[in-house]
């Protein structure tokens, strides 16, 4: 039953590349420098992250959570609302623009929206002190604790929203390997790439059943790596698949309405993204 898929992908690929050695080499030596091309693209991700030492501070309490776990929150697929530009923050997504300087080095500027949720009724410990008049007042050092939802809910499910510069460098994985083709129809590159920024997160935190808290805030920065593999097809449109880690540090999140009361805490992630978008060289 797989013949006639073979024979389709087949027919799909072949005249992306060709077999006709003087037009495929006349292609290639005209291929066009990346110099002056920008790109713009739009995907999703899917995000893990390292446990973390989460520290909440207020009038009335003050204590650590160690080793908290955490997991992003996928989206089941559906055209509404993967594809709904109105609702284009429901699943975990990235968007970005840049712009090479040279043949090999683009510079970009880039928005990962990655939900980080704590992972509720987990066990966890904590040392400090609270006195807010609940049920878990008292001084703690080194106690077990119970992460229900009476005690703390802290998400950051409007978005971690990492916005970050990034500088790529981009390799065609066709020339490299001397593979016959045509340029305007087909280039694979591979990608590596370095940025950094801040994070501007609209956390869900409640805290001891006190207020919530769902505002956008500048909590902290962030810095990152990735590889990657980037297929352009005739000329203006591409797909993408990026591999990512980083680090992130937080330490000031908004965790009431009150602005005495914060929290802070810092991680590694690690992100896979998909990807697709549209590129177009203005250097004549």
């Amino acid at each position: 039953m797989f013949k006639p898929l073979y024979f389709l992908l087949f027919f799909l690929i072949y005249p992306l590349f060709g077999f006709n050695q003087t037009n495929s080499n006349e292609e290639t030596t005209q291929r066009k420098s990346n110099k002056g091309r920008i790109y713009m693209y739009w995907g999703w991700n899917r995000s893990w992250y390292t446990d973390s030492d989460i520290h909440l501070k207020g009038d009335n309490y003050d204590f650590k959570l160690s080793d908290v776990k955490a997991r992003d929150r996928q989206t089941p697929f559906n055209v509404d609302p993967y594809f709904n530009i109105g609702r284009i923050t429901i699943p975990q997504t990235n968007l970005r623009l840049g712009f090479f300087i040279n043949d090999k080095i683009d510079i970009s500027l880039g928005y990962d929206h990655m939900k980080y949720v704590m992972v509720t009724f987990q066990e966890t410990k904590i040392n400090g002190n609270i006195n807010t008049g609940s049920k878990y007042d008292g001084a703690y050092q080194n106690d077990d604790i119970i992460l229900d939802y009476d005690f703390l809910m802290f998400e950051h499910t409007d978005g971690l929203n990492y916005i970050d510069a990034e500088i790529t460098r981009n390799d065609n994985l066709l020339e490299l390997f001397k593979i016959t083709h045509h340029p305007n129809k087909i280039t694979i590159n591979t990608l590596l790439g370095f940025g950094g920024g801040f994070l501007l997160p609209r956390s869900n935190i409640l805290l001891l059943d006190g207020e919530r808290y769902d505002e956008f805030h500048l909590a902290g920065y962030g810095f990152s790596a990735k590889v990657g593999l980037d297929i352009i097809l005739y000329k203006y449109f591409f797909i993408r698949g990026e591999f990512k880690n980083g680090f992130i540090d937080m330490p000031s999140i908004r965790s009431t309405p009150h602005k005495e009361d914060n929290a802070s805490q810092h991680f590694f992630f690690s992100q896979v993204n998909f990807c697709f978008g549209f590129t177009y060289n203005f250097t004549k």
